[in-house]
């Protein structure tokens, strides 16, 4: 919250006084019908201020021109909507307001402040962080914002509470794309547990000893395997943490690095590689955005040029490596790898986890049938065809064969558009299931287990991934929630008002991050500000007095920032779901996962932006920026970081 105000304040100090203020202190809205509305301008004192002419309102996330005559202006909405929020930049100063359709109230409407939209997120957060109980934090964090939206009544907490189940809940469970992540992720977890238990992980974990001799090599391979898997991060947190964990637990790397590695890999590669599953959302929103401004460059090539300013996602992986090289590593991961080397204790058990039996019975589940049948390739295979049945079926349901007859569209640009344009989760579901299927049939054509025993394991796996789906849940169901409070929209709203051009990509980036880390969506906060800030920096940096030529880069950097904050934003956040699977696949408790992730991606942001993000705003090239960035990170290591002391690995791994 402090560094909200310190932005708040900036943000006021570069404010300019404009003579379109008015005197307009508040929007009233008052209902004529279920889809109709009148809007009025008033002062503090409730009266009305006859403006006539347009106003640009953004009402339940649209914004849109609104005429007003005498103080009064009359608009509708598509469909029947039970809050309805209603927000304005006058002059320099913003004006938001959230409202609930209620016949008993006065206009037929009740008014609520916007500031409890961020209850909701915040108080999962702040639960979550202090009792370290994902699940009932969640949970309460749904509770009451069905308490807000529902009325804030004595019935709205009975209400609420009921909606948690019978709305959200059932909400994220019919959204075709969940269902889609969670057969996925089931299936990874099925598939794991039967190449654990025919002998294939075993086998892998041989096979990568040669190059992982030591803690420090064991993480080198699983940043270059976070790298290497760059098409989806999904995939990329669920294969490379299940195949490198039992390696990384035999060389004492603790669960916590391993997350954070897995983490830290998946979604900045994905963010800003030319081939990813994400790579058609953000140049859908940056064509839409281009056009209504009217740019003629093309969205790929825009794309393109904001690589340059990419600091936050590539900073991150540099920052990565420079920590596996230098062998130091501080804060709270420096206790959690100070542990792991000098105790074994690879995951930080704690008072209340289960009974080292139960553990120990747990684990045993996942030991291969026969120690002397240890063959790579039965875990190989299947990986590699979840891996390339991925790119196949995104190659599939993306194909256009209009896009490849056009002979002006280069090649890797073609195949940029069709992964772009393809349906990931249904690539990544016929991916999964082709892989079970292989493990399966390697499994039992070898005889190492029968087809019963097989089922078994996969029905095995399928339970070590509930924990993780009912969080994910949850987590989908808040999301919900704070979409309907508008969340992200008042967020915006305090950021909105006149600024220096200059300052527009900082500004952005930290919006960004606070809105991915309230939502626990990256891809959520794309769509909310790649078309609210792209046509905010081409008309400030106008109204400036910047040429085309000056504005460009500036544009180019706003659309770097939108991608880098949400990708940090979601990096810190307890609710998201990339988070969440991260912990799942590398076995770490997911608060210890946050706790020890969260310096870090503070310290990249911080030197990515603040420094970065300036100099490139005030014309220092991008190529001496990164070098900047880069000395600064491998200073803040050398000065705070500790070495960590490697001690002799033990013939068996210990968890």
């Amino acid at each position: 919250m402090s560094l909200m105000l310190l932005l708040l304040l900036a943000f006021q100090a570069v404010a300019q006084e404009d003579s379109t203020d008015l005197a307009i202190e508040e929007l009233k809205l008052q209902a004529v019908n279920d889809t109709a509305f009148a809007l009025r301008t008033t002062n503090e004192s409730g009266n009305l201020v006859k403006y006539s002419g347009p106003l640009p309102v953004r009402v339940n996330g649209n914004l849109q021109d609104i005429s007003f005559t005498e103080g009064e202006a009359r608009f509708s909405l598509p469909a029947k909507a039970n809050l309805i929020q209603v927000s304005a930049n006058i002059g320099s100063h913003t004006i938001a307001r959230l409202y609930r359709l209620d016949s008993e109230a006065e206009h037929g409407v009740r008014h609520f402040p916007m500031w409890l939209s961020i209850l909701p997120p915040l108080i999962a957060i702040i639960l979550a962080l202090i009792f370290r109980e994902v699940l009932l934090a969640l949970f309460a964090g749904i509770w009451v914002g069905g308490f807000v939206i529902y009325g804030l009544t004595v019935k709205s907490i009975f209400t609420g509470l009921l909606a948690v189940a019978d709305t959200y809940l059932v909400s994220a469970l019919t959204d075709s794309d969940h269902i889609a992540v969670i057969l996925f992720s089931m299936m990874i977890g099925g598939m794991v547990a039967i190449i654990s238990k025919n002998g294939g992980m075993a086998g892998v974990v041989n096979q990568l000893s040669r190059y992982a001799r030591s803690a420090r090599s064991t993480q080198l391979v699983t940043w270059a395997l976070g790298i290497a898997i760059f098409f989806d991060d999904y995939a990329n947190t669920l294969i490379v943490g299940n195949t490198m964990r039992p390696v990384t637990d035999k060389h004492r790397v603790s669960r916590e690095k391993l997350a954070y590695i897995v983490d830290s890999t998946a979604a900045p590669v994905a963010a800003i590689a030319f081939v990813t599953t994400w790579v058609g959302a953000e140049l859908g929103y940056i064509k839409d955005a281009a056009t209504t401004l009217g740019i003629e460059e093309g969205a790929y090539s825009l794309f393109f040029h904001s690589l340059e300013y990419a600091y936050y996602p590539i900073l991150t992986l540099v920052f990565m490596l420079m920590l596996i090289l230098m062998n130091r590593d501080f804060g709270l991961m420096h206790k959690a790898e100070d542990r792991a080397r000098t105790t074994g204790a690879v995951s930080n058990h704690r008072p209340d986890s289960r009974s080292d039996a139960r553990q120990q019975q747990e684990m045993a589940e996942f030991d291969a049938v026969d120690p002397n049948r240890t063959r790579a390739f039965n875990a190989l295979i299947p990986v590699l065809v979840v891996i390339f049945g991925t790119v196949i079926g995104l190659l599939y349901t993306g194909y256009n064969p209009d896009t490849w007859a056009d002979a002006s569209i280069g090649f890797f640009r073609k195949l940029s558009m069709t992964i772009g344009d393809s349906n990931s989760y249904t690539a990544l579901i016929w991916a999964s299931l082709s892989g079970v299927a292989v493990a399966i049939a390697l499994t039992v054509s070898q005889r190492i287990m029968s087809l019963y025993e097989t089922m078994e394991s996969l029905v095995t796996g399928f339970k070590t991934m509930l924990p993780a789906m009912l969080i994910l849940v949850l987590a989908w169901s808040l999301a919900q929630v704070t979409k309907e409070l508008y969340t992200a929209e008042y967020l915006t709203s305090l950021f909105s008002g006149n600024v220096s051009p200059r300052f527009l990509p900082e500004i952005t980036f930290f919006l960004a991050a606070i809105i991915a880390f309230s939502t626990g969506s990256s891809w959520g906060t794309m769509a909310i500000l790649y078309p609210l800030m792209l046509p905010a920096a081409w008309f400030v940096s106008q109204q400036h007095g910047l040429s085309v030529e000056e504005t460009m880069p500036i544009m180019y950097n706003v659309i770097s920032v939108v991608l880098a904050g949400a990708v940090f934003g979601d990096h810190c956040s307890p609710i998201s779901d990339t988070t969440i699977l991260s912990s799942l696949a590398s076995g770490c408790n997911h608060i210890d996962h946050v706790k020890t992730q969260l310096p870090y991606a503070l310290t990249v942001a911080l030197v990515a932006n603040l420094v970065c993000t300036n100099l490139s705003s005030w014309g220092v090239h991008w190529l001496l920026v990164y070098l900047i960035g880069a000395a600064l990170l491998w200073g803040i290591i050398k000065l705070f970081g500790k070495e960590i002391v490697e001690k002799p690995v033990l013939a068996e791994a210990t968890r």
